[in-house]
């Protein structure tokens, strides 16, 4: 895919991996970007602000399928086409795994309904669009959904499955659009400092160093390298691509 004069949708843009891929996205030539959000107003508007090419901030909550369809028109409207989808946003609870009382249904309900029914709504919502313009859509998955870790197990499912929803997009979408994930472990962003604080996300990032063979943290830079790539990969559908600086090969 040329990127030059495509119009990209980035869900939870304001923020981390997702200010990070809008960034990414304009510099290689994209001529229009839309960043949702649902809390990070200032943070969104601001990203929009420092794109060199037209850009917009727009409040949508991806759980909501009335806000999910309404920001397809918009963007339509606006923009008239939309060859990239990003589907970034995403929710979870810190929960001991052991703790099976702790995570309730409410909880757990909760994050499946943004992290895998919100990039479904946002695909079917932009599917059409998507369409027209032979363009692709990329899942922002998680390590935690190849195996058992993460902030919570109802975090790690929603992970897989979203990966799974991968699959079966890359299918029922073909063969106009492209479906494909990337599946990053930890990367320094306000997530992981908001579950761990700042001292305690230093201290585990160090530790966690030491153990994986490239011997970085990721940041939300190499997230959105990998999107571009997967982007510029004509003939791969449907694979996720892990992101974690060869960690999971020594696990």
């Amino acid at each position: 895919m040329n990127l030059t004069d495509t119009v990209a949708v980035i869900t939870g843009g304001g923020t981390g991996i997702g200010r990070a891929t809008a960034l990414a996205l304009a510099a290689a030539g994209a001529g229009g970007v839309v960043v949702t959000y649902s809390k990070s107003a200032a943070e969104a508007e601001s990203v929009a602000a420092e794109l060199p090419c037209r850009a917009l901030a727009v409040r949508s909550d991806v759980s909501d399928d009335a806000q999910v369809r309404a920001l397809s028109s918009l963007v339509h409207s606006e923009f008239g086409r939309v060859d990239v989808l990003v589907n970034n946003a995403a929710t979870t609870y810190r929960v001991p795994h052991e703790d099976l009382d702790g995570l309730t249904d409410e909880a757990f309900g909760r994050v499946l309904d943004v992290n895998v029914l919100g990039p479904f709504r946002m695909a079917r919502a932009f599917a059409p669009a998507l369409r027209e313009s032979r363009g692709a859509v990329v899942n922002i998955a998680s390590i935690a959904g190849f195996r058992a870790g993460g902030s919570s197990i109802a975090y790690g499912v929603s992970k897989a499955a979203l990966m799974q929803l991968t699959r079966n997009l890359a299918v029922a979408l073909a063969p106009e659009v492209r479906v494909n994930a990337v599946a990053p472990g930890t990367v320094a962003t306000r997530w992981q400092t908001d579950l761990h604080g700042e001292e305690g996300f230093q201290r585990r990032a160090a530790a966690e160093r030491e153990s994986v063979p490239l011997k970085q943290t990721a940041a939300p830079e190499h997230v959105a390298q990998a999107v571009l790539g997967l982007l510029a990969m004509d003939l791969v559908t449907g694979e996720t691509v892990i992101l974690d600086g060869g960690k999971h090969v020594v696990y």
